[in-house]
């Protein structure tokens, strides 16, 4: 069926109200979204981000007199922002959605394919994924920095700690591509749940993974090469526990960085890690290095 949807312009102040007045008035959802290309990254804890020029849709059903939710809407939150009420046709959502998303190359041998799709090269390092649980689609500008600098890394027989997994794909693509073992930590539960089931949808051997919750993760965690994809604040605050994890030589793979933020993330790291080099796609970085000895113990 069709449907009715408004959308209103608001601000911090007004859109967590109209949310809520649209629920009142009988919306069968509302969502909020940025109206301006405006970023947001790292918001404090505790605090939920509003965008400064947000629009507020409220779906209702087809059949729903449109005046009187704007009388009610006036009633509770009093003089309406600017906004605009359209019909929605019916459509198939999900297929569009699944159409969206296409095999993507990584590097000369990954390629990051969407599980209902047939792979472009059979022959290549397929991952196979579902967007689903938690972020990591191999789409995003930092998402595929990491995964193109796994594609041009000798793996085999090493463990990968991929710290703040997301949804696994940077380890599981590591495992693809050779290594032993992956060691994936993250702060939500819902992300090492995503990682888990993505490794089983990529067959991959379960005594291969291990998932960890930062605070569950067994002292002296070590391995072979790592994995950060996370945002600049974290990055510096761990840089010490991630470097305790790297024998001299090993690589570190940084990214969720910001090209204005690499300067100030390298002279971070450049205590513990020597050969630090960025490469970067749009406005994101990726930095690269390995453990030195002077300051590895």
């Amino acid at each position: 069926m069709s449907w009715l949807q408004i959308r209103l312009d608001a601000n911090p102040d007004s859109a967590s109200a109209l949310e809520d007045a649209l629920l009142d008035c009988g919306a069968a959802s509302v969502t909020l979204e940025d109206n301006a290309d405006q970023p947001l990254f790292e918001p404090p804890i505790g605090h939920t981000p509003i965008w400064q020029h947000t629009r507020v849709t409220g779906m209702f059903q087809a059949d729903t007199d449109m005046v009187t939710v704007l009388a009610q809407l006036n009633a509770l939150v009093g003089e309406l922002p600017k906004h605009r009420i359209e019909i929605l046709e019916d459509r198939d959502w999900i297929r569009e959605w699944m159409d969206s998303y296409q095999p993507l190359q990584c590097g000369k041998q990954l390629w990051i394919c969407p599980s209902w799709r047939e792979p472009v090269d059979p022959t290549a390092v397929n991952l196979l994924l579902d967007p689903g649980l938690a972020f990591g689609t191999g789409t995003h500008p930092t998402t595929w920095l990491c995964l193109n600098w796994l594609d041009s890394q000798p793996l085999a027989g090493k463990t990968v700690i991929d710290y703040g997994c997301g949804s696994g794909i940077l380890g599981i693509a590591a495992l693809l591509l050779g290594a032993e073992k992956l060691i994936a930590v993250d702060t939500d539960p819902q992300a090492l749940q995503a990682t888990s089931e993505n490794a089983k949808r990529n067959n991959i051997d379960s005594d291969k993974l291990a998932c960890y919750l930062p605070e569950e993760v067994p002292p002296g965690l070590h391995g072979d090469v790592l994995l950060a994809n996370i945002l600049a604040g974290p990055l510096m605050e761990l840089a010490p526990t991630l470097a305790a994890c790297l024998d001299p030589g090993a690589p570190i793979c940084l990214s969720g960085i910001l090209d204005s933020q690499g300067d100030t993330i390298k002279q971070c790291y450049q205590h513990w890690f020597v050969g630090l080099a960025s490469e970067q796609r749009e406005e994101w970085l990726r930095i690269s290095g390995q453990r030195n000895s002077e300051s590895a113990k």
